[in-house]
C-alpha cells in the first residue's frame, strides 16, 4: 500500500489537487486508488503571508515492479508538470507538492529521501486525510495507528473539509 500526500497553495489549488489525483492513476494497480476529502489547511512553517493550502491524501496498491525510488522520481515529474521549479525553498508557496508518505513496509534513509516521510506524523494536514483512508494502518517505526497518531497530535493547525468531492473519494459517513 502506497500513501501520498498532496498539497497546493498557488493558482487554482482545488483544480490542481484534483488533476494531480488523476495523474497518480498510472502508478496504481487497477481499481485500487482511493482519495480522501479535500481539506483547506493553514500553512505550516511557511514564509510570512503564505496562503492557505488545499490538501488531500491518496492511497493505492503500487503497480507491479514499481519501487519507492521510481515513484518518488515520477512524483517530482508531476510536480514540475504543474509548474513547480526544480530548485525550490522548503515550505515555500507552490502549485503542487506531492509527498511519498508510505510505501508498503519499505524504509529509506538516504540523501535523496526518507521513508516513511519524517515529518508526516507531526502534521494535521497530513494525518487528517490519511486517517480517512487508513485509520488502522500502523506507522512504521512508531508502531501506532494513523488514527492514534491523529488523536494524540497537539497542534494549532487549522484544517477544514471542503464540500467538493475529489475523484476516487472514499465514502464518508
Amino acid at each position: 500500500m502506497v500513501l501520498v500526500g498532496l498539497g497546493s497553495n498557488q493558482g487554482e489549488s482545488t483544480d490542481i489537487v484534483v488533476a494531480a489525483i488523476h495523474a497518480l492513476v498510472p502508478f496504481a494497480q487497477p481499481d485500487t486508488l482511493r482519495s480522501s476529502q479535500l481539506f483547506r489547511t493553514s500553512p505550516v512553517n511557511c514564509p510570512p503571508a503564505s496562503g492557505e493550502f488545499v490538501n488531500a491524501a491518496v492511497m493505492f496498491e503500487a503497480r507491479a515492479g514499481l519501487t519507492p525510488e521510481e515513484l518518488l522520481a515520477e512524483l517530482k515529474v508531476i510536480e514540475r508538470d504543474f509548474g513547480r521549479a526544480e530548485e525550490y525553498q522548503r515550505n515555500a508557496p507552490r502549485e503542487l507538492d506531492l509527498d511519498l508518505l508510505l510505501f508498503d513496509e519499505h524504509t529509506r534513509n538516504t540523501e535523496i529521501f526518507t521513508l516513511p516521510h519524517p515529518r508526516a506524523v507531526d502534521r494535521l494536514f497530513v494525518l487528517q486525510p490519511a486517517a480517512q483512508l487508513l485509520p488502522e494502518e500502523i506507522w512504521p517505526g512508531i508502531e501506532k495507528s494513523i488514527a492514534c497518531l491523529l488523536n494524540e497530535l497537539e497542534t494549532d493547525e487549522k484544517v477544514y473539509a471542503l464540500e467538493e468531492s475529489p475523484p476516487f473519494c472514499v465514502a464518508l459517513g
